[in-house]
């Protein structure tokens, strides 16, 4: 009985390791392997577009009805427009010796673009792509960076890169520019908070993110250092949906993620070191498109939670 018991054991081992031989020859998984689906991978970078279709300019991005866009495609003073498979062509050129940086979307599908050389907002119907002077204000430095509010508000960022000097203003929906403060630093970065009880807007040189309280008639108070940085500078920001604040970490590489509080909960590492913005967007408003300088091109990652501006525009 016991030589019968292990010469039963050696034949069914064997007949195991025969079956496991033809499942690994076949492509098929072991009995002990996962067959669930892959877990999807979150923060993680990787390539979205060629490099070099853009200007080391490459900045804006917007991501509107599936496609995205950015300023400074192949040449200075242009916007460029990206389909969902990373395939980069000329949308249009902006007026003569204007230069678009930061871009931002209304509920309409209207583009804002901050042109910096000539201290203008300019509109753009994306229908007609007809181009039109939103705002101008001869007191701007150089319009950096935008950020609206659900009801079309505007609001930009107006470093002065000489003086290590910022201001910040208000746009309002009939186009009249109001003064919000002087005397900042470099201001650049800027973004409205997912309750749009708050604004934030940082200082690249400085490596200061300030937070606002933003009251209902567009007006900001209560200003409170959020978070301060050690090293490398700062350009575009965004929120998702759970109030999170995604911020382009330039020279570092990185997109560094800080929670409500404030405090660095996440940060991303990309191939190049200028990422200058960043936009969600995607099929479910995920997908993290992020412009990056010294490779003229788009890297890509997902997130955990959807952007605020595709929350918005999916309800509207």
């Amino acid at each position: 009985m016991i030589i019968h018991t292990k010469v039963s054991a050696t034949l069914r081992s064997s007949k195991f390791m025969i079956a496991l031989m033809i499942m690994v020859t076949m492509g098929c998984k072991s009995p002990t392997e996962d067959s669930g689906p892959k877990k999807e991978e979150v923060y993680v970078a990787s390539d979205f577009t060629g490099e070099h279709l853009f200007t080391n300019g490459i900045e804006g991005p917007a991501f509107v009805d599936g496609l995205l866009y950015a300023v400074n495609f192949d040449t200075q003073g242009t916007i460029g427009v990206i389909d969902p498979a990373g395939r980069c062509s000329l949308f249009v050129t902006l007026p003569e010796g204007s230069i678009g940086n930061g871009i931002r979307c209304n509920d309409l599908g209207d583009l804002f673009v901050a042109d910096y050389t000539k201290h203008n907002i300019l509109k753009i119907d994306r229908s007609s792509r007809n181009i039109e002077i939103y705002a101008h204000s001869d007191l701007m430095n150089q319009p950096n960076d935008l950020a609206i509010r659900s009801d079309g508000t505007l609001f930009a960022s107006d470093p002065n890169w000489k003086e290590s000097t910022g201001q910040l203003w208000r746009i309002n929906t009939d186009g009249s520019v109001h003064l919000l403060e002087q005397n900042m630093g470099t201001c650049n970065g800027i973004e409205v908070s997912f309750d749009e009880k708050h604004l934030y807007v940082n200082e690249s040189v400085q490596r200061n993110v300030w937070k606002y309280d933003l009251s209902d008639d567009g007006s900001i108070s209560n200003k409170m250092l959020f978070h301060q940085f050690i090293d490398y500078g700062m350009d575009g920001m965004r929120c998702d949906n759970q109030g999170n604040l995604f911020i382009t970490r330039h020279g570092k590489g990185t997109v560094a993620i800080l929670d409500k509080e404030g405090t660095l909960i996440q940060e991303v590492i990309f191939q190049g070191k200028k990422p200058s913005n960043i936009a969600f967007g995607g099929k479910d408003g995920r997908t993290c498109y992020v412009t990056m300088q010294d490779r003229g091109a788009f890297e890509q990652f997902k997130s955990e939670h959807p952007g605020r501006c595709y929350h918005l525009q999916m309800r509207n």
